[in-house]
């Protein structure tokens, strides 16, 4: 387990290849999480990479002000519904392109994305929704 902020940084811009892992992969306790991106912000994006991230940290995310967070926020399976729609209508077509090629993606996001004023994404919600391809 992560023990700190400054733990999860040294992980992360290690050249160990298992440590870098370790960034990726291991859980943090949420006051961990809230440290990284209070007091390094620039690792933000790496929050959002890593695949226990809590659902509360996600919500964080979701509203942070550079897409490539957000995006990676958009990419996350375990997104729930209310974060997926609220990212469908995000003003970086990045975001909600990741969003709509989600794999659980939900059929209400999908209906949004629809509607989106891109070509793109309307067409693949569209398919999506049309095949049956959705959570």
């Amino acid at each position: 387990m992560i023990t700190s902020a400054e733990e999860f940084v040294r992980l992360r811009t290690s050249k160990d290849p298992d440590e870098y892992l370790r960034a990726a992969w291991e859980e943090a306790p949420s006051d961990v999480w809230h440290e990284v991106i209070q007091h390094y912000p620039d690792m933000s994006f790496w929050v959002a990479h890593n695949k226990t991230v809590p659902i509360e940290i996600l919500k964080l995310l979701a509203n942070h002000p550079e897409e490539r967070v957000r995006s990676m926020v958009a990419s996350k399976n375990k997104l729930p519904e209310d974060l997926q729609i609220k990212l469908a209508s995000d003003p970086d077509f990045s975001v909600r392109q990741r969003l709509a090629y989600n794999k659980k993606a939900t059929f209400k996001t999908l209906q949004t994305l629809s509607q989106d004023k891109d070509d793109e994404l309307r067409t693949h919600a569209l398919k999506r929704i049309s095949e049956g391809r959705y959570r």
